[in-house]
């Protein structure tokens, strides 16, 4: 017996492999900064977490419908029409565990081999891999830092085939932070208006996670005539602090989120019934704990930004929204640490932080574009401040 070849067409995913990391040398007694989770360190608002409780007081701990309780698709249709303007009947719902299932699904359920899926990088990691797991191709379009880490029409256009099923759209960016108005977001429609047989995945994990008077909008919201073929993907984990509680959810054409039910019913079946009671209450509840925490992690992102900006060889743009930055690591490759060891990549570059400043960042090269670095600011100023300061002494120290 040996492990498949489909595991042979990816990789364990490097964001988890750093938090495991962390935790790791944390146990041992190190002083380690993890920048590396992408998770938010506030809590779950008491609200959800009193929902989840009465839910297990009134037995609601038997199995569901296999993609979802009606009572969390009808919070989920009324969320599309608050937030995006969307109309969705509660057919057109799926509820998964976790929005990287959500992804899993709908790829599986729609690949097959030779098929292609654009894949803009700077790109979560998992979405290359779950593509290449279904026997398709990942065609990747670097977008970088002239571009604003965002896909332009003409870069569109030219990577669009025949053989195209998939564009993959996040925004705000996992590990960017950069975001699409509904003008750059209406261009692409129009390239995409010109190939019916590409579908839209959007994915608005961080869509309540924006700054600077920032307006979001998604694809389906704001081109009409491609909702047919868009599937809306959002999801409990970020804005509400809910990552561990594994509720992600989708809108799209009866038929795809049949067939997604379809697998479903032979993988997970239904998720939690107290996760799915927990976040039809974030989605029905008082949304004004946003704004707080919003400012939080807005005052936290000017920090670093402004600190990295003044880091030896360390380049970091101004994200829109989410709680990452992605700067630029081009100015320390080739330089040498004081142990004498050769800066060659980013990969080298992150593990001179971890060994020499105790600061756990992830490499660029997991997200598709080098030399660069992701660094999470979803934890308090004070240690965010020290972390910097770190990186500031390490990047100095080299030569």
């Amino acid at each position: 017996m040996k492990p498949s070849a489909a595991l042979d067409r990816i990789s364990p995913s490097p964001t988890l492999a750093i938090t495991t990391k962390v935790l790791e040398l944390k146990r041992a007694g190190v002083d380690v900064i993890g920048l590396g989770a992408g998770e938010p360190d506030f809590d779950t608002p008491d609200f959800v977490k009193e929902a989840a409780i009465q839910a297990i007081r009134d037995g609601k701990t038997k199995y569901t419908n296999v993609d979802g309780t009606a009572e969390l698709k009808e919070a989920i249709v009324a969320k599309f029409k608050r937030d995006n303007n969307l109309d969705y009947t509660t057919q057109q719902i799926s509820v998964n565990v976790g929005g990287k299932h959500t992804l899993f699904n709908a790829l599986v359920a729609t690949l097959n081999p030779g098929d292609e899926v654009i894949v803009p990088a700077p790109y979560w990691v998992s979405y290359p891999d779950v593509v290449q797991f279904t026997g398709a191709t990942p065609v990747i379009v670097a977008a970088g830092a002239a571009q604003g880490y965002k896909l332009t029409p003409a870069m569109l256009e030219a990577a669009i085939t025949p053989k195209t099923k998939w564009l993959i759209l996040n925004s705000p960016s996992n590990p960017t932070g950069a975001a699409y108005t509904a003008a750059e977001l209406k261009a692409l429609g129009e390239v995409l208006e010109r190939h019916p047989q590409v579908w839209i995945f959007a994915d608005d994990m961080y869509e309540h996670i924006v700054y600077d008077d920032f307006q979001f909008a998604t694809i389906a919201e704001v081109c009409p005539s491609l909702y047919d073929r868009t599937l809306t993907v959002n999801g409990c984990s970020k804005a509400y602090a809910m990552t561990g509680w594994r509720i992600g959810f989708a809108a799209g054409a009866p038929w795809l989120i049949k067939a997604m039910s379809k697998l479903q019913s032979q993988s997970t079946s239904n998720p939690c019934s107290i996760a799915q009671a927990a976040a039809t209450a974030a989605l029905n509840g008082d949304q004004s704990f946003l704004i707080e925490r919003n400012a939080a992690f807005k005052s936290r992102r000017d920090l670093v930004v402004s600190m990295l900006n003044q880091t030896v060889g360390i380049t970091c743009p101004r994200p829109e929204g989410a709680f990452y930055v992605y700067p630029e690591v081009s100015g320390l490759i080739g330089k040498a640490t004081p142990g004498g060891k050769r800066i060659e990549n980013d990969s080298d570059f992150v593990g001179y932080l971890l060994d020499d400043a105790r600061v756990a960042a992830v490499q660029g090269v997991a997200f598709g574009l080098s030399p660069a670095m992701r660094i999470s600011y979803a934890t308090g100023e004070d240690v965010l401040q020290e972390a910097c300061e770190r990186i500031q002494t390490a990047c100095a120290a080299l030569r």
